[in-house]
């Protein structure tokens, strides 16, 4: 009994890397879309603003915190310096390439090439989305009252960073799931 279920287990890994698959299809849909709604465009301003790959899409990056709306406020002020700062123009293109890539890492089967790419972007773009660990202040808990500060001190933004270490190693998966599948269909096409 204990043998069959450890074989079970041992051979989860397929199902493993379609719940991977599907994953990152989800958030990278789900979190695209948001993308079109001022809340998420606000929240992203911080890493955005402090980044030296990213700031230049915005008009006026180090004025971000004196024009900061909290999740769920609306200070119609702030609100019009985010239009003219390009943060609504910035995070709608960006929740455009992040649906298309979902779209494409989940079409892989039919479209195996441009689910790699799409893989290796998701890749790529990780990596930037973790540089915002060392670019965005926010990331850490700011010293307050408290003795728990800084560095490893990951605030509500640092944590929702380091998470993309797993989306990190499943673009992985993807990638080299998609490029086995274009490799095997251009050698049957060779035959």
């Amino acid at each position: 009994m204990k043998i069959s279920i450890i074989n079970f287990i041992a051979n989860l890994d397929q199902v493993g890397k379609k719940a991977v698959r599907f994953g990152i299809v989800i958030v990278f849909l789900w979190i695209g879309g948001l993308k079109f709604f001022a809340y998420e465009a606000d929240g992203i301003v911080p890493f955005v603003a402090n980044s030296p790959f990213m700031s230049f899409f915005y008009h006026h990056p180090a004025e971000y915190k004196k024009h900061a709306n909290k999740e769920g406020e609306l200070i119609p002020a702030n609100r019009q310096w985010n239009i003219e700062n390009n943060t609504y123009g910035f995070a709608d293109g960006l929740g455009v390439v992040l649906v298309t890539l979902a779209i494409l890492i989940a079409l892989y089967k039919v479209a195996p090439l441009p689910g790699m790419i799409a893989s290796i972007l998701i890749f790529i773009m990780t990596l930037g989305t973790l540089s915002f660990l060392i670019t965005t202040p926010e990331s850490w808990v700011p010293h307050l009252t408290d003795n728990d500060w800084g560095f490893p001190f990951l605030s509500g933004r640092g944590r929702l960073v380091i998470k993309d270490l797993v989306i990190l190693g499943g673009a992985l998966i993807t990638m080299s799931e998609s490029a086995a599948l274009y490799m095997e269909r251009k050698k049957a096409h060779l035959k």
